[in-house]
């Protein structure tokens, strides 16, 4: 990601603080609707996992700013329980439906620069995600 790419990002996140838990109800709405077999993983009470949601959102963006984003990315997540589904398969419709969240979040402001840097922070973060939610799968 080029350092323009990274301020898109934080800037545009920032913008959707204010709406975090509409952004949330979102793009859980969507994940499922793309992915309903992932339905079935998310047992837990809906806001507390939309709250856990925008919270590891907020760590992995300013992770972006980090050579390595993994251990910044590993402690939240063991911190927040938080889990992307049985396979890393599974996180692609996560991805899919986080671009799906931001650009109704943000409407217009959401500018094919701005779908761009988000879609290079997906790419790089994923592979850090995968080897944080199935260590034994990305060693493979």
């Amino acid at each position: 990601m080029t350092p323009d790419q990274v301020r898109l990002v934080q800037s545009s996140f920032s913008t959707i603080q204010p709406i975090k838990k509409m952004a949330a109800e979102l793009f859980y709405a969507r994940l499922f609707q793309i992915a309903p077999e992932l339905e079935a993983l998310f047992k837990g009470d809906p806001k507390e996992q939309g709250e856990k949601l925008m919270h590891a959102l907020a760590v992995a963006v300013q992770a972006l700013e980090e050579r390595d984003p993994t251990p910044l990315i590993a402690d939240d997540f063991a911190s927040q329980d938080v889990t992307f589904g049985e396979t890393p398969a599974m996180c692609r419709p996560v991805g899919a439906a986080l671009i799906w969240t931001l650009e109704r979040g943000l409407g217009e402001a959401f500018t094919p620069e701005i779908r761009a840097a988000w879609e290079a922070a997906c790419d790089m973060l994923a592979p850090a995600m995968v080897e944080i939610a199935y260590p034994k799968m990305a060693a493979e």
